[in-house]
């Protein structure tokens, strides 16, 4: 309240009425309406729905390339996971070494040139899966009629007949091994002529019906290997005709195409590949049948 003196009277005193708004009361009041808003504002956020911290994104099971090489050393070659999670890591065929509790494969202890399916099982059994090739070669299973000229075995280069086979600066059957042994294979290029092992007398002078061989080939691929030491066991069977054909070698033959265990493509169930796995279905070594007639 203020008090005000009249110009016209002097004497006379009035007294007038005026509010005023102190500077500090104008800020209270600015500071109780951001408060307000602050207050709404993270009013409305803990209504809504929390973010699950539990999410786990899925796994991306990979080993940086889809083919693996072999490398030159005097220990293991071993590929770790890009990246690890708990669970369980397991590979399929038989025939590759890996750490189920880390997923790490020892490829120096696996059979090189072919494909094969890892498989992660996650403690919720979430499973997660990725192919890999293991670089080397291999050979087809594969009926060979010397009758019709059928008479040269062709190697496989990393699981794919469509994939080239690096020649120039690779040499087949180190140490003269399988060729000493009566095995004809190329030094070069890795074929096998059949009609000359048949010659060489592997089989005896004169060829015994149902009678198998195996061989041992050492060799170095001029690729990513960077020409390090590979091995690759070949059996190579005899029969005078196709009715000679052993049944258990028949049902080895069945088993591998229905799991697809030499394409890679693993067209069996998860169910017939456990009930097949406890049989001959694992993919080495390859077998060479000849036929006579």
């Amino acid at each position: 309240m203020n008090i005000f003196y009249e110009k016209d009277n002097p004497g006379v005193t009035s007294v007038r009425l005026e509010y005023t708004k102190p500077k500090e009361l104008l800020m209270k009041k600015h500071t109780f309406i951001i408060t307000l808003l602050l207050a709404i504002t993270i009013g409305l956020f803990s209504c809504s729905k929390p973010v699950n911290s539990d999410i786990v994104a899925p796994y991306n099971l990979s080993y940086g390339d889809s083919i693996l090489y072999l490398q030159p050393g005097s220990g293991d070659y071993i590929v770790y996971p890009s990246s690890h999670r708990a669970g369980v890591y397991s590979g399929f065929p038989e025939g590759i070494q890996i750490d189920d509790n880390t997923g790490a494969i020892n490829v120096s202890q696996s059979e090189t040139g072919l494909r094969y399916r890892i498989t992660h099982t996650a403690p919720d059994g979430t499973v997660t899966n990725t192919l890999v090739v293991l670089s080397g070669i291999n050979f087809t299973d594969h009926f060979y009629h010397l009758s019709t000229g059928d008479s040269v075995a062709l190697p496989v280069y990393n699981a794919s007949v469509s994939r080239v086979l690096p020649l120039s600066g690779s040499s087949f059957d180190e140490g003269n091994v399988a060729n000493s042994g009566g095995c004809s294979i190329k030094t070069n290029n890795g074929q096998i002529n059949l009609a000359q092992t048949v010659r060489n007398g592997i089989f005896g002078t004169i060829p015994q019906n149902d009678s198998r061989k195996d061989f041992d080939v050492d060799y170095r691929l001029n690729d990513g290997s960077g020409k390090a030491l590979n091995k690759l066991k070949v059996r190579i069977y005899y029969y005078n005709t196709i009715a000679d054909v052993a049944p258990d070698l028949l049902q080895t033959l069945q088993d591998r195409a229905d799991l697809g265990v030499f394409i890679g493509n693993f067209t069996g169930t998860a169910t017939t590949i456990t009930a097949r796995t406890a049989r001959e279905a694992k993919p080495r070594p390859p077998c060479i049948i000849i036929v006579n007639q």
